[in-house]
């Protein structure tokens, strides 16, 4: 099951009904039940794994405020490795033992382990600094932890944010209702539009890149930059339409990456809630830039290499991380010299033109990135890296060529129209508009009238209308 599943959406829509018919201060319970039933329902295995570090860490915690000195962070330490080992061994372990030229183990791998691991570890570190007191109800803290709208793919929130909204209960707006819909219909249209469309011509170049070169894999490249982007957006969005529509407000997890003018302000933009995670609780704990330049550079290049091992095991996710260290040091290390050489080019500061420059060299670092990240191996990522630049062959776009990626030349037009939607609602929301905020100020008619087209623009042209199945999310398999 995904979050584009009629099934979840009945799910939703029962927990909603209960949570509203409910007193207000007894309405979490209502939530609780909804997370149970989210896990036992559609996502068995592993149940109890999940259930075992809810338990450390919620123990751990008030453990954390009854002891003072070495005894205090000995149970810390404890309880980071307990929490982390169920993640380290179901993602990590297979590959150290394919190393060793091991068998592997079959692991039983729990929904969201690499999402809600970050979660516990995060609110286990701010009890020890005295961020945050420990929470001493053992259902308000499975409320927390198990909060099923972004149990499987983030954001990772912090206890902080999301605790008081989960526990104190809403009154039912029907602003939050129509607006919470407003962003499930931006989600779905992300994923059956955009992402599954995408895909189609992705799977088929890096699933058999030999037979490909030059443009083809330059445009596969680029719809996977473009895929994963609206495929994580849609999800995300999701989890906060549904949350809305509680009357709980979740992060923003993405401010239009593509947009970033270099690869620091990618990495504001991207994933913002693993992004400050890692920021929290790994670079800043290892000095951050209070130590040097050089040791800023090394605490630098170790957060992402803690990053790319979150995304994944394998040399391929390793280097994915260096290469985006390897990006920001050489970018703070140049900075001064790049911009004279705007300045020597008479290109000024404030130009649109240096803006855009730099947003489109930006997005070709990332996208080059992305290539070693999707491929199947580093060895194979290379070579189609290699293979983008060692054949000329324009005249696959204009000669039908591309056509045979997948997608008819309708399908291409649809995801074609759909990107520079995107695109266009970027904009608008990169001047600090929201969409859903001026459908919603039209009047009734015009609101509900959107709100149809958009539903049956999506249940005829996504995914589900050219007769595909709409794919799992891609950060789910993190």
């Amino acid at each position: 099951m995904t979050y584009i599943s009629m099934y979840y959406y009945f799910l939703v829509l029962a927990v909603l009904i209960i949570y509203y018919l409910f007193p207000i201060k007894h309405r979490w319970i209502a939530l609780l039940v909804g997370n149970i039933g989210f896990y036992f329902l559609f996502y068995k295995t592993g149940w109890w794994i999940f259930g075992i570090t809810i338990i450390i860490s919620f123990f751990a915690g008030i453990a954390l405020q009854g002891f003072e000195g070495k005894t205090r962070k000995l149970i810390l330490i404890l309880a980071l490795l307990a929490i982390i080992a169920p993640w380290f061994l179901s993602k990590n372990f297979n590959f150290i033992l394919k190393i060793a030229q091991k068998d592997p183990i079959q692991w039983i791998t729990p929904l969201g382990i690499s999402f809600y691991t970050l979660q516990l570890i995060s609110y286990l570190v701010d009890v020890y600094n005295k961020k945050i007191a420990p929470q001493r109800n053992i259902a308000h803290f499975v409320l927390y932890a198990s909060f099923f709208p972004q149990l499987i793919q983030g954001p990772i929130p912090r206890y902080e944010q999301l605790q008081n909204q989960l526990i104190t209960g809403n009154k039912f707006e029907e602003k939050n209702i129509v607006k919470g819909f407003c962003y499930i219909i931006w989600g779905f249209f992300l994923k059956l539009m955009i992402a599954d469309k995408a895909a189609v011509v992705v799977d088929t170049v890096f699933g058999n890149y030999p037979a490909y070169s030059g443009g083809f894999i330059w445009l596969a490249s680029i719809l996977y930059s473009v895929q994963l982007y609206a495929d994580f957006l849609a999800c995300t969005t999701l989890a906060q339409g549904v949350s809305k529509m509680f009357g709980i407000e979740i992060i923003d997890n993405f401010a239009r990456p593509y947009f970033a003018t270099s690869v620091k302000d990618f990495w504001r933009r991207w994933h913002i809630s693993l992004s400050s995670w890692l920021k929290d609780y790994i670079y800043i704990p290892l000095g951050g830039n209070r130590k040097g330049i050089i040791r800023k550079y090394i605490y630098l290049a170790i957060t992402f290499l803690v990053s790319g091992i979150w995304h994944g095991a394998g040399y391929k996710f390793l280097v994915w991380g260096g290469i985006h260290a390897f990006y920001q040091i050489a970018g703070d290390i140049t900075h001064n010299k790049r911009e004279e050489l705007y300045e020597f080019l008479n290109v000024s500061a404030e130009s649109r033109k240096k803006k855009i420059l730099k947003q489109i060299g930006t997005f070709m670092l990332i996208n080059w990135a992305w290539i070693i990240f999707r491929a199947d191996s580093l060895r194979l990522g290379i070579k189609m890296i290699k293979h983008m630049f060692t054949e000329f062959n324009p005249w696959i776009f204009w000669n039908n060529q591309i056509f045979t990626l997948g997608l008819e030349w309708k399908e291409m037009m649809i995801l074609l129209f759909s990107i520079v939607l995107l695109w266009k609602v970027g904009l608008y929301h990169e001047k600090g508009l929201s969409i859903s905020d001026s459908i919603m100020k039209q009047r009734l008619v015009i609101r509900w009238s959107v709100y149809m087209i958009a539903i049956i623009g999506i249940m005829v042209f996504g995914t589900y209308g050219f007769g595909f199945n709409a794919q799992d999310f891609i950060y789910g398999g993190f």
